[in-house]
């Protein structure tokens, strides 16, 4: 082994939440050094948000030449869609982030260690590179920053060719005629989105009775008709009883009450859900305590219950997105370094799904504010009458905004339309500061707007939305 390199902080894993963690530390003054094993920016730079977004926008003008090119008066009787060019663009976005990141790790005097790492004490990590040489860095805090991987069912053998997972999904060339998504979450709903958008006959198996089953029940009830229209085939309610390898492809068994039925296609993709990448970290050798799901137990300073032992992201279980890892790692860094800084209430973090319609969300849905022993009063607004919308003609959803009846508090809102995504942060920041519904609506929103909707939902809070 080579002479041990000391730091005030070592973080472990690269992904949204370790590589900002790091450059937080480093801006406050703390020599730090990044492990891992495979890239800088984690899934979500290389084969998860950033490449997916890509192939969601290619797809978004995929399906209006196939599908709606005539009400633009455009035609396209010779079109001509290219998926391997499209996966390849993809490529370049992820390629130009992450070298993006490897800049910022020497811009804030980061040292990056490439290799697997090992929590060989409670203030040392072993690193092993790839040929199989070890060094060990000691710091005087480490943040474990791992992420999650794909959960499986026992049985179901991912080839990544017939059976495959969002790894595979994103990196092939290879256009699929025909697949079964199995797992109607954030994941399945957007290669749903992708692959039907370029004439993919996609069917969605979920075993709960809605789609994104986390969010609210009439925004995944307004999301499912839209999958129909699009002729995408949603089984809901129906469990997944084996998933096997067939000369042709794919066969998928599911039963639904007393039925069941065999799916056959091409692929089947399996988005079920994360485990957390714990396994062979040395963790619980140093009394690093875990969850009976295996997640890391943290508390609100995002400390592990081992002293100088931190922890953030998904490996942590308490929201598994790419912007909470990054939140966590801020406040993180702002804990070790004993500075001024903030609580995380994961109940309100925004959500999106950038399925089409995207989905956006935060904050209690209405059977959950109820249940809490709230008193509410809901303003809704739809998409139809708003005036941009009606001139993109994307037209299908609504926002909905959530408040107390009492004290006026935003509880949560929930959206489905175009760019609903982009239009979330606004009401989240509205919460953050105590600003209320009414507040929001006499906010002057530029017209037209698709923000407005956001403005005439919360007029319709109080009961005078204007154009409803």
């Amino acid at each position: 082994m080579t002479e041990q390199k000391s730091y005030d902080v070592i973080v472990v894993g690269a992904g949204p939440g370790g590589y900002i963690c790091a450059i937080r530390a480093a801006q406050l003054g703390l020599r730090t050094a990044i492990v891992d094993k495979q890239w800088l920016g984690g899934v979500c730079l290389n084969v998860g948000c950033v490449p997916s977004k890509s192939l969601l926008w290619n797809a978004e003008i995929a399906h209006i030449m196939r599908d709606r090119a005539n009400e633009f008066g455009i035609s396209c009787e010779k079109l001509q869609l290219d998926y391997p060019a499209a996966v390849k663009r993809s490529r370049k976005a992820s390629d130009r982030l992450t070298k993006g990141v490897a800049l910022l790790m020497r811009r804030n005097n980061i040292d990056v260690f490439l290799g697997s790492a090992y929590l060989s004490a409670r203030n040392m990590v072993r690193v092993t590179a790839e040929d199989g040489q070890q060094q060990e860095i000691i710091a005087k805090n480490i943040v474990v920053a791992t992420g999650a991987h794909t959960a499986l069912i026992p049985g179901w053998e991912v080839d990544g060719e017939h059976i495959i997972t969002y790894l595979e999904a994103i990196l092939q060339e290879r256009l699929p005629k025909s697949v079964v998504i199995i797992g109607a979450g954030a994941i399945g709903m957007e290669f749903a989105t992708i692959w039907s958008s370029y004439g993919t006959e996609v069917t969605i198996v979920e075993m709960l009775p809605q789609v994104l089953p986390l969010a609210d029940a009439e925004v995944s009830a307004e999301l499912e008709k839209a999958f129909k229209r699009r002729r995408i085939k949603i089984l809901t309610d129906h469990r997944v009883q084996s998933v096997k390898k067939t000369q042709d492809g794919i066969s998928v068994q599911v039963s639904h009450t007393d039925k069941e039925l065999t799916l056959e296609a091409e692929q089947a993709l399996v988005a079920i859900g994360f485990r957390p990448n714990t396994a062979g970290l040395g963790l619980e050798e140093v009394g690093v305590e875990l969850d009976k799901r295996g997640f890391i137990q943290i508390d609100e300073r995002m400390s592990t219950s081992v002293p100088g032992i931190w922890s953030i992201g998904d490996v942590t279980g308490r929201l598994l997105l790419a912007h909470v890892a990054s939140a966590q790692g801020i406040v993180c860094a702002e804990n070790i370094a004993a500075v001024e800084t903030v609580k995380l209430d994961y109940r309100m973090m925004p959500s999106a799904v950038f399925s089409n319609p995207q989905v956006a969300y935060f904050g209690f849905t209405e059977e959950q504010a109820k249940q809490a022993g709230h008193e509410i009063k809901v303003g809704r607004f739809p998409f139809l009458a708003n005036g941009k919308s009606l001139g993109m003609g994307e037209t299908i959803g609504f926002i909905k905004i959530i408040e107390d009846t009492s004290t006026h508090a935003l509880l949560g809102a929930h959206m489905i339309g175009p760019e609903v995504s982009e239009l979330l942060p606004e009401l989240t920041l509205a919460w953050q500061h105590g600003l209320t519904s009414a507040d929001i609506g006499r906010n002057v929103h530029t017209h037209p707007t698709l923000s407005e909707v956001i403005m005439e939902a919360a007029h319709d809070v109080e009961g005078h939305a204007i154009h409803k």
